[in-house]
Parts: structure tokens; sequence; C-alpha cells
């Protein structure tokens, strides 16, 4: 009797190539939530807080109230992000699929303060933005031109000095971001008690600086600094000093530095011991 030849092939090794497969696929998953959001599909299920299961072509009834869309396409769409546990599916007496939102698919819905993470993920994927992604490896072999100026013929800053809309979409996706975090964190944290100048890198329009104050009275200055590009559609905060510059070439001083993300934490640091 022949013997059954072993495979070769290892369960790491499968699992290796299964992988690289969904990496290779993976810019479906942002493009595919990206057109989720500008059809308000989020909204349509989520419909005053019902998540009422709705099948493709319910869902697109009410973003499309007028006729109209392919519904087919839609479910395609709906059954590969529920795959990611942004939408639930459901099955109706009859067979049919029905989605609801997960809690990754609330977040894209707003709140009682008109804020949700939308925003964040359609500013982070500009057409502008994805041009520049496919240029990065050039980083290695020339550094001297940012990817964004050579997709884009000009740099960030002059970009959105020129652009209004790009400027305020980044307001609405740093709020959307920030607030709901900074809601949890002063929830917890109470490093912020005896500082008196704190200093916010990254701030924005200082929103953050303002619910910091709001708690811990000992912070009577705030020194928001950002580029200066964030800082166009800043209002005046009582104790808030909006400053503009650049955080890999200076930082204000204060009692304290803040900085939501951690990314250029070090770089930042370096400077500041400088």
């Amino acid at each position: 009797m022949e013997m059954k030849k072993e495979s070769r092939i290892t369960e790491s090794e499968d699992k290796a190539r299964l992988a690289i497969l969904e990496l290779a696929h993976m810019m479906s998953v942002p493009m595919s939530l990206v057109a989720v959001i500008k059809m308000k599909v989020p909204e349509a299920i989520w419909e005053g807080g019902s998540n009422t299961p709705l099948s493709a072509r319910q869902i697109l009834h009410r973003i499309r109230p007028q006729g109209g869309g392919d519904a087919d396409n839609l479910e395609r769409i709906l059954r590969m992000l529920t795959s990611y546990d942004i939408f639930a599916e459901h099955f109706s007496e009859s067979g049919e699929r029905k989605y609801s939102l997960t809690y990754i698919g609330k977040t894209l819905v707003p709140d009682s303060q008109g804020l949700s993470y939308a925003p964040y993920m359609l500013q982070h994927h500009q057409e502008e933005l994805m041009r520049a992604w496919q240029l990065v490896g050039e980083t290695v072999e020339d550094s001297t031109t940012e990817p964004f100026k050579k997709a884009n013929g000009e740099g960030v800053l002059s970009y959105y000095d020129r652009r209004a809309d790009a400027r305020d979409l980044l307001g609405e996706a740093m709020q959307g971001m920030s607030i709901p975090f900074m809601r949890e964190m002063l929830e917890q944290y109470d490093g912020f008690e005896g500082v008196e100048t704190l200093v916010d890198v990254g701030g924005n329009t200082g929103v953050c600086l303002r619910m910091i104050m709001s708690k811990f009275p000992s912070v009577r200055i705030g020194i928001n600094f950002d580029l200066p590009h964030s800082l166009v559609s800043a209002s005046k905060i009582p104790g808030v000093t909006h400053v503009g510059g650049c955080a890999f070439e200076f930082v204000p001083q204060g009692d304290a530095i803040f900085m939501k993300c951690l990314g250029r934490k070090k770089a930042i640091n370096d400077l500041t011991k400088a």
C-alpha cells in the first residue's frame, strides 16, 4: 500500500500565508468604511438610538429616499465590514440578511454633543494623504522632500492654509477623537493637580486644555501649541494662549507638557532636554 505523502506545509506557514493575503487586501477595509460613512449608513441604522437591524435594501431606502442605488453592492460592503466587527449580521425568518451597529460601529454615529470618530476616519483617508502614502518608500531613498509635497505639489502647511474645508475636517476629527478620550481620562487621572502652567503639544483648537483647566483650578495658564494651520479655527479660551510652531523645532516652557499622541514623544523629549 502506498504511504500518504507527508505534508511539508506546517500550521505556522499556513497561517502566515493567510495573514499575508489579508494584508494584501487590507486596503478594502478603510476604503469600504469611508464609503459607508460618506453614505451615512451608520446614522441610517442608528436613527435616534433604535439600532434596528435593517436589510441593505432598507438602508438604501433611508439614505436614498429619492430612489436608485444598488442594494446588492451595499450588502457586499456590509458583509465585509461585518467580518471586522463594525456591523452585526442578523437573519430574518425568510433568511434575509440584516445589519445593526456593534460597539465599534456606534463610534461612527454622532453622540449627544455631535461628536463621533467618523471625521477622524475621513480625515486620515483624504485623497491627498492617500497619494502621499504611495510614496512612503521614497523617504528611505530620498528624504529631502516629504511624500505629501511630492504627491501634491505643495507641503502640508501650504495645503491646510489654502484649504478651509480640510482644516474644518481636521478640527472635527481632532475634537471627535480628543473629547471622549479626555472625558474618560479626567475621571481617573489627577496628575494635573498642582500644575500652574500647562503646555498642550498638538492641542488643535484648545478644547483639551479647556477641559483640564475646568477640572483643575491650579492650572491658571494654558499654552495651546500646534502647527499654525491647526490654530486658525481656535477660539478664545480664558487663560489659554494659542502658540503656533513646530514641536520638532521648539516647545514652549511650562510646569508640565501634555501630549495625547505618543508617536512624537521621544523626539520632543530630546528637544526639551537640549
